[in-house]
């Protein structure tokens, strides 16, 4: 049985459906994908054309190339998808789904943009949770928080 998935962007705009997935989540490390994500890699996962569906919103776009376009909230700027106009499937930012950690990692490429800094990983010094080392920050976090929760809402209006 195929599980659907559902995700969208930081502040609740753009929401989203995934009726399956593809066996090819990854992380890809080329330069576009930094850029695209502002990070040192883009986490995707290939969703079939007629398995995904825009629930709530209008993503915007954005033409990295002449036949790509990425997906984002406009209001937020949640990088959502990476989309190639020839391939009958889209390209998902897992981090953008309700259960991230419920999609495991098949493979890596891109590997020539791949950053030193990923190789410092697991040797650098973990702090702990933020509800232990920073309580009364992370209280009002809570209390100030804008951010969609992680699970399909029939309405939503952020507090600011």
């Amino acid at each position: 049985m195929v599980q659907a998935r559902s995700g969208g962007c930081q502040c609740g705009r753009v929401r989203f459906r995934a009726a399956g997935l593809l066996d090819n989540p990854h992380v890809c490390h080329c330069r576009m994908c930094q850029k695209a994500t502002g990070n040192f890699f883009a986490a995707l996962v290939g969703v079939p054309l007629t398995d995904f569906q825009v629930t709530r919103g209008i993503p915007a776009e954005f033409h990295s190339s002449e036949k790509v376009c990425r997906g984002y909230c406009r209001d937020c700027g949640t990088p959502l998808y990476y989309r190639h106009h020839d391939s009958q499937h889209i390209s998902m930012s897992i981090g953008a789904f309700d259960e991230p950690a419920s999609i495991p990692l098949n493979f890596q490429l891109g590997m020539e943009g791949r950053l030193p800094q990923m190789d410092q990983l697991p040797g650098l010094q973990h702090f702990g949770a933020t509800e232990d080392e920073m309580p009364e920050e992370a209280t009002q976090i809570s209390r100030t928080n804008n951010q969609h929760p992680d699970h399909d809402t029939e309405v939503w209006e952020p507090k600011s």
